[in-house]
């Protein structure tokens, strides 16, 4: 995706699911700061990347903003997943959002991302959506916590989304790289606890 789209991808009013229950509705997006949906393309690749794996996981959207990782998720059929959002309109919206879907599986938790790895048990997630406001290092720290507070189980995956240009993220023992892109401006990663 070229710069000029990417900047125009940035609050598109919707954000539309790709697959699974939900496929083709149409979610509003509100016009806060910082909000930036994972792109239709992104989420595509991410998707079918952890096609074997979503089906009933446990998964955390941290830093959801929009929710579009987290709830392509629960659409495509995991069991329980949690949207962490610390800005109280965006966290509103979200709930909207999951009564029309009539998401019973999906719980918005208005907190701050990292103090609520802070307080996760371990071993209680399979998947974790890492995708913060580009430029603040938050990835670095996420993954910093969710590998000190052991909160993946082995086998389960991170995903995070990051400027092209971002320092690039370091695994760390028990932990493999086993996809990366680059698409336009945003450079896509997944790592698996092993």
């Amino acid at each position: 995706m070229k710069k000029g789209n990417r900047e125009n991808a940035k609050r598109p009013g919707f954000v539309r699911i790709i697959g699974g229950e939900w496929r083709g509705r149409r979610l509003p997006v509100g016009d806060l700061p910082g909000l930036r949906p994972s792109g239709d393309r992104s989420r595509e690749t991410l998707f079918n990347w952890l096609q074997a794996h979503v089906r009933g996981a446990v998964c955390v959207d941290l830093f959801a903003g929009s929710g579009a990782l987290g709830l392509e998720a629960a659409s495509r059929g995991a069991a329980e997943v949690i949207l962490v959002e610390k800005l109280r309109v965006a966290a509103r919206d979200l709930r909207d959002i999951l009564l029309v879907l009539k998401a019973d599986q999906v719980t918005v938790v208005e907190a701050d991302a990292l103090h609520w790895l802070h307080s996760r048990p371990a071993q209680s997630l399979d998947i974790a959506f890492v995708d913060p406001p580009f430029g603040l290092h938050l990835e670095t720290r996420a993954l910093e916590l969710i590998r000190n507070r052991d909160c993946i189980r082995t086998g389960g995956f991170v995903y995070f989304e990051t400027a092209r240009k971002a320092t690039a993220i370091v695994p760390g023992p028990g932990w493999e790289t086993v996809r990366e892109k680059t698409v336009g401006d945003v450079r896509l990663l997944l790592l698996k606890k092993i």
